[in-house]
C-alpha cells in the first residue's frame, strides 16, 4: 500500500511517498516559493538530491507538479497515478471541532473552512491541497490529521484565557496547541522505547526547533501545552517572541506606530533568537556567536534554554512529578547545548543529565540521562509525516 502525504504551508508544500508494507519512505521532497517566479520543487530519492525550476503560481499547480515528478522523467516511482491508495494531509487548526484524525468528507471540508479565522495562512492552503488531490485523484481517499488534535484533552482550565467568557463562545478565543501530531508521535514512542505504561505515567515532549513548543501528557492524554491560540505564545522561538505581556504589546504599538499588520511581523517574524542576538534564528548560528565572543548571543541561548526549564518545570507541577522528559525537533535532537541548558537547575526535581551520553547524542534515539537520575531524560527524533501515514492508512479503509 502506497501512501503519499503532503503537508501544503503558506508559501511551500512538502511531501513524501510511504511503501506502508514496510512503513519506509520511497520519495520525499517539497516545493518553495509558491506564487515567486524562482518556485522549485527538490527531492530526495534513492539517497541523490534533485531540483527542478518552474513558476508555480499557487498550490493546485504545485501539487499537479508533484504528481508530474512523481509519475513522469527519469525519477518517476510510480507508472500510475493510481497507485496511491490514500492520501493524508497535515491540516494546521481544527478549533474545537477535530479531536483527532478524520476521513475528509464535504462535511468535515466546510467544517474545517470555518476554522480559517484562527489560521488564515495556512487553513486556506491546506484547502487547496486536498481540493487539488481530490481532482487529480476524485476516488482516492483522503485523511486530514490536525495540528491541534492532540492537545483536545486539555482541561478548561489549562486552555481558557482570563477574558470576557463570551469572546470564547463568540470567537473561540482559547488556548489550542499546535505540533499535536509531533507531541503524539514522540509520547507514544516513548512509552514502547522506556517500557512505559501509558496509562500511569507522566512525561513532559518538548519539540525545539524553529518553533518550540512543550507538551505535559499525562496517562497518555495532553493535559497541558506552550502553545495558544496561535503559535506565537509559549516559548522563545527563531523569529517568535513567545510569552510576552500584552501591555508591552499596546505600549509598542503606541511607540512604534504599529497596525496589527506591523505588530504580527515584529512579534512573529523578527523577534525570537534572531531579535535577541541580531544574527540569526537558527541555533546554530547562535553557539557560533558565543565562541566568537558576541554578549547578545550568549543573553539569546540563555534566554531560550531557560524559558524551556521554566515549562519543564510548569508541567512537573501540573502533573505531580513526571517520570520522563522526551526532547524532539530540530534543536532538541542535535544540539546538546539546548538540552544541557534546559535540565541544568532542575536536579530538585530528580533530573540528573549524563553529560557524556548527551554530548554524544545527535538525531538517534537515546538516554542521556544518568542512572541514578529519578526522571528518565531521552531524544526521540519526531517523524510527523509518519505519523499522517499511519493515520490515513488506519483510516483510509474505514
Amino acid at each position: 500500500m502506497k501512501i503519499l502525504v503532503l503537508n501544503c504551508g503558506s508559501s511551500s508544500i512538502k511531501y513524501a511517498l510511504y511503501d506502508m508494507t514496510t512503513r519506509s519512505v520511497i520519495t520525499s521532497g517539497g516545493i518553495e516559493k509558491i506564487g515567486l517566479p524562482d518556485s522549485f520543487i527538490k527531492y530526495k530519492l534513492g539517497g541523490e538530491k534533485h531540483q527542478q525550476s518552474r513558476p508555480i503560481e499557487e498550490h493546485t499547480a504545485g501539487v499537479q507538479f508533484i504528481f508530474e515528478v512523481l509519475t513522469q522523467g527519469p525519477h518517476a516511482v510510480l507508472s500510475d497515478p493510481a497507485e496511491i491508495a490514500a492520501v493524508g494531509h497535515r491540516m494546521v487548526h481544527g478549533g474545537e471541532r477535530f479531536t483527532e484524525s478524520v476521513r475528509l468528507t464535504p462535511e468535515v471540508m466546510q467544517a474545517f473552512a470555518e476554522c480559517n479565522d484562527l489560521a488564515p495562512l495556512h487553513n486556506p492552503a491546506n484547502i487547496k491541497g486536498v481540493n487539488a488531490v481530490s481532482r487529480l485523484l476524485p476516488h482516492v481517499p483522503q485523511v486530514g490529521v490536525f495540528d491541534t488534535a492532540f492537545h483536545q484533552t486539555m482541561p478548561d482550565y489549562a486552555y481558557m484565557y482570563a477574558l470576557p467568557y463570551e469572546l470564547y463562545e463568540r470567537y473561540g478565543v482559547r488556548r489550542y496547541g499546535f505540533h499535536g501530531t509531533s507531541h503524539r508521535y514522540v509520547s507514544q514512542r516513548a512509552y514502547e522505547f522506556l517500557g512505559i505504561n501509558p496509562q500511569e505515567s507522566r512525561i513532559i515532549t518538548c519539540h525545539i526547533g524553529n518553533g518550540a513548543s512543550i507538551a505535559a501528557v499525562k496517562d497518555g492524554r495532553c493535559i497541558d501545552t506552550s502553545m495558544g491560540l496561535t503559535p506565537l505564545e509559549g516559548l522563545i522561538m527563531g523569529t517568535r517572541s513567545g510569552d510576552i505581556d500584552a501591555g508591552a504589546v499596546t505600549y509598542l504599538m503606541d511607540k512604534l506606530g504599529l497596525d496589527t499588520k506591523g505588530l504580527a511581523t515584529l512579534l512573529n517574524k523578527q523577534s525570537g533568537l534572531l531579535g535577541i542576538s541580531g544574527l540569526s534564528s537558527d541555533f546554530r548560528d547562535i553557539l557560533a556567536g558565543i565562541k566568537e565572543g558576541n554578549p547578545r548571543a550568549r543573553l539569546a541561548k540563555e534566554m531560550y534554554t531557560y524559558r524551556i526549564k521554566k515549562y519543564i518545570g510548569q508541567y512537573a507541577a501540573a502533573m505531580g512529578g513526571a517520570d520522563a522528559i522526551v526532547f524532539t525537533g530540530g534543536a532538541g535532537e542535535n544540539q546538546w547545548e539546548v538540552r544541557e541548558g534546559a535540565t541544568r537547575g532542575l536536579e530538585f526535581m530528580g533530573v540528573s543529565l549524563d553529560d557524556e551520553r548527551n554530548r554524544a547524542c545527535r538525531a538517534t534515539e537515546a538516554v542521556i540521562s544518568a542512572p541514578q537520575s529519578a526522571v528518565t531524560v531521552c531524544v526521540i527524533p519526531t517523524d510527523e509525516e509518519l505519523m499522517i501515514a499511519l493515520d490515513t492508512q488506519r483510516l483510509a479503509g474505514e
